[in-house]
């Protein structure tokens, strides 16, 4: 078990967040106690656990079951040359220790289902997704709002990004139920309607973006400082260099 005090080492390391009024010491603590599962180590997974890692989250869960390819390397920054063949959750770990050797890293080499994600997401404070298919995200939906466990999520395509935070087990200002993921998305598209990213390409910058406010929005979660993106999906369009907001609520479902 992770001891909540900060060493002199932490200290000096995690001193930037400490002399932050909304953060200080009692939010680090925060931080290092806290566990996240982060669900794939691809293009939206690497800056999340990079800037996780480096924040000084205590304990890291990684599920992926893929390995590393050398088409990954244009966007998956986590990963390097030498890397390639390897899991890409033992490359992800290599990477997080070398960045701070204090984080715990919990392997999950296995692809999420409907079958196994309660049971996982059960372990952890707070859920990243970073997977590319729906019928993940669904999974992980659906097993974050039956445990109680934020969900911050987002999805990229080729020169556009969305981040949203879900909390559907708890209620709003105004007394409502907070919206889940299908009040966003009632049920998937068509297959092959939304192409995969081999297919039609991506900006890897644009996942460093996106990955990176899912990062804060998590951080913003655990230390409880400002306004989660509860009901709201923050859209940004890398070509016009623009970020919009839109609300959105909960169905009578």
């Amino acid at each position: 078990m992770i001891t909540a005090a900060l060493t002199d080492e932490e200290l000096e390391r995690y001193a930037r967040h400490i002399v932050l009024p909304e953060i200080g010491g009692a939010g680090q603590q925060r931080l290092k106690r806290a566990r996240v599962l982060v669900i794939g180590a691809g293009g939206l997974g690497a800056p999340v656990l990079e800037y996780l890692a480096a924040a000084g989250i205590g304990t890291l869960g990684i599920v992926d079951d893929d390995i590393v390819s050398l088409s990954n390397l244009q966007r998956q920054v986590i990963h390097a040359t030498g890397d390639v063949g390897m899991a890409k959750t033992d490359s992800a770990r290599a990477a997080i220790i070398r960045i701070n050797p204090n984080v715990v890293v919990e392997e999950h080499n296995f692809r999420l289902t409907v079958d196994n994600a309660p049971t996982l997401i059960a372990r952890y404070h707070i859920v990243v997704d970073g997977s590319d298919n729906f019928e993940t995200r669904y999974a992980v939906a659906d097993a974050c709002a039956a445990e109680g466990r934020p969900l911050v999520h987002a999805a990229v395509g080729r020169f556009d990004g969305s981040v949203t935070v879900l909390k559907p087990f708890e209620t709003g200002p105004d007394g409502t139920l907070n919206p889940s993921y299908r009040d966003l998305f009632p049920e998937a598209p068509p297959p092959g309607l939304v192409p995969s990213c081999a297919v039609a390409g991506i900006v890897g910058a644009l996942t460093g973006v996106i990955g990176t406010l899912q990062a804060m929005e998590a951080i913003k979660l655990i230390t409880g400082i400002g306004e989660p993106l509860v009901g709201r999906l923050l859209l940004y369009d890398a070509l016009a260099a623009r970020f919009d907001t839109i609300r959105y609520k909960r169905t009578n479902r």
